[in-house]
């Protein structure tokens, strides 16, 4: 890999010259994308692991100079976010694919334990998180709109097809699956999590017309 040069006081090795955010700049190649998805999946692992570990670090695990994580990433700010974007946009885009190939009360299902992933996701970077927007005027936490949507999007597939319930709304939902944020990500977890959800989706079959 090349070595990327330019040394700031910090000692976190960036360049002088703050590049454009990401959503700034054009397209990205095919192994810039890779770059900045590896980027992506080790700071999840190393900031979930602890809210201070130095972006150099990170650059070295994902095997890029730290020029290509500035680039893709100009502040610690800027990466946490992205992560936290990344994972949501994950789960919230998997809800439309699911229902291509699963029946609707099927698809909200295994989407519930994608919605557990980033939960433990969320909780596990959720030091990291206030770090990144704690500070006066610092960047606004990301909102669940996304997620929002999905899950609406699952509920009223099942409700057009009598496998749930009649007016669940995707707040009963999240309430009855809120438990899951307070599992602790460096547990065992999936159990519980399998667990509550198996009978949050056994409420919501409950009463289904289509299930007389």
């Amino acid at each position: 890999m090349g070595q990327d040069t330019g040394q700031t006081p910090g000692g976190e090795g960036k360049p002088q010259d703050k590049p454009a955010p990401p959503h700034a700049q054009a397209p990205l190649r095919s192994d810039a994308q890779r770059n900045r998805e590896r980027i992506l999946e080790v700071a999840l692992v190393e900031l979930t692991r602890s809210a201070d570990t130095p972006l150099s670090v990170i650059a070295k695990r994902a095997g890029v100079g730290q020029g290509t994580l500035y680039r893709n990433f100009p502040s610690r700010e800027d990466l946490v976010l992205e992560i936290y974007r990344h994972e949501m946009r994950q789960v919230a885009d998997s809800a439309a694919r699911l229902l291509e190939t699963r029946e609707p009360d099927h698809a909200l299902r295994e989407w519930m334990d994608r919605l557990a992933r980033f939960a433990m996701t969320k909780a596990g970077l959720a030091d990291a998180i206030r770090q990144a927007t704690g500070a006066p005027g610092g960047p606004a936490k990301p909102g669940p709109s996304p997620v929002i949507e999905a899950a609406d999007l699952l509920l009223r597939a099942c409700e057009e097809t009598g496998t749930i319930r009649p007016g669940v709304s995707v707040d009963d939902m999240l309430l009855a699956i809120g438990g899951l944020w307070q599992l602790d990500p460096a547990a065992d977890w999936q159990p519980r999590a399998t667990r509550v959800l198996d009978i949050v989706m056994d409420g919501l079959r409950a009463g289904a017309p289509g299930r007389r």
